[in-house]
């Protein structure tokens, strides 16, 4: 198997989710990722419950295909081995406060003085200029401050956050691709350069309809529940034991789903759901006609119908439903690994299907300071003083440690 990035190398100083999400990626992809951690802590995600032998599960989840260097930078011994990796890096990325990288001398400008071809790729709360610059940032901030809040819920609730890590997620996912087409720029012209998202700017650029509805016509986007602004029916109904999502605002869809799922061809001619913008104008009533007629069996009937029909639709399933769904085990989404502390875990499948080598999991994600002595080795270092950097605090393996 030949992996797209195979001899790619990738100097990952990133922590907890946007850098590290985009860093697995790249490993995904065959990169060979050397995760720089400070000790004794690591990344701050190691701390996250639950753990199984001391090792934090969520934590395995996000860093496999990566080996794992611990060190203190701040010790100019530390320093210096992380100017060693830089040398022979393709990619570095790092998602610290602005400003940090630069106190600490491990920035763009100091890589690339020793390695003009390097790819840099800085994440960050609100990005590396303007007025918040200097701002540190979480999620949950820039949710709340990209409008993304304010239109998630239902309509005079309180503002409510998406469930998932969406502008973290976001911010590495753009990262990534800002990442591959740097590299497939470098491979044309010879050049590295420097690129930054923050988690801000990478989730308002999810919200392309809301943003062309604001200057289109100054609409501002406020919580929808379930719907969609522009389609209808478009959301999750009430069924019996539970809810049903639909998407049938087409016209073709409509028809099929007021006659062959509803039973009820009456609606194709009523004034109120006959057209697009009038089920719109009418989704509190058009909401309440479905639901009567959902409300008389159970969900598994009515995905069965939609199905019948040709009308998008599904279960809403909690966690727990989709991951032992049979169609997600099938798509391997939920694949066995064996970890080195953990045991036998499960880690999250690859999204991408590919008819070629383009992305495996490799291996596990690894403990504090694993890799510590076999990078070191690799960089020149010899047992001698790779014995007296363990010995004076400079570097660390969680494994050494604890024979010690």
């Amino acid at each position: 198997m030949t992996l797209p990035l195979e001899g790619v190398k990738v100097l990952d100083l990133t922590n907890v989710m946007a850098g590290p999400y985009c860093s697995m990626v790249l490993g995904d992809l065959g990169a060979q990722v050397i995760k720089i951690e400070n000790f004794p802590d690591g990344d701050a995600s190691r701390r996250f419950d639950p753990k199984i032998n001391g090792e934090s599960y969520c934590f395995a989840v996000l860093n496999r295909n990566k080996k794992s260097l611990a060190l203190d930078m701040k010790d100019p011994r530390g320093k210096a081995i992380v100017m060693k990796l830089a040398e022979t890096a393709d990619i570095a990325l790092e998602n610290f406060r602005p400003g940090v990288v630069k106190k600490l001398g491990i920035d763009y400008d100091s890589f690339r003085t020793r390695n003009p071809a390097i790819i840099y790729a800085s994440m960050s709360g609100f990005g590396q200029t303007g007025p918040y610059g200097k701002k540190g940032g979480f999620d949950i901030i820039a949710q709340g401050m990209s409008g993304i809040m304010m239109m998630t819920g239902y309509p005079g609730g309180r503002p409510a956050k998406v469930g998932i890590a969406m502008n973290d997620i976001a911010s590495g996912v753009t990262a990534l691709y800002g990442i591959l087409g740097a590299y497939i720029g470098r491979l044309r012209n010879g050049t590295g350069q420097y690129l930054e998202t923050s988690l801000l700017e990478a989730g308002l650029a999810w919200s392309p309809w809301e943003f062309g509805a604001f200057f289109g016509a100054g609409e501002i986007p406020g919580a929808t529940g379930t719907r969609h602004r522009r389609s209808a029916p478009y959301q999750a109904y009430r069924s019996k034991d539970g809810y049903v999502t639909v998407g049938a605002g087409g016209d073709k869809l409509w028809k099929n789903f007021a006659e062959m799922v509803c039973a009820k061809p009456q609606w194709l001619t009523d004034p109120r759901f006959a057209t697009q913008g009038a089920r719109l104008q009418n989704v509190d009533e058009l909401e309440q006609e479905i639901e009567k007629v959902f409300a008389v069996e159970p969900t598994v009937h009515w995905v069965g119908k939609l199905d019948a029909a040709g009308v998008p639709g599904g279960p809403v399933y909690g966690y727990d439903q989709i991951m032992n769904d049979p169609h997600i085990k099938a798509r391997h989404m939920v694949v066995d690994i064996e970890h080195p502390k953990i045991g036998p875990m499960k880690t999250l499948g690859l999204p991408i299907k590919s008819t070629g080598d383009l992305t495996a999991i490799r291996a596990p994600a690894p403990w504090l300071g694993q890799h510590s002595q076999e990078i070191l080795r690799d960089l020149g270092y010899g047992n001698t003083d790779i014995d007296a950097l363990f010995d004076e605090g400079v570097v660390f393996d969680g494994d050494r440690a604890a024979a010690r």
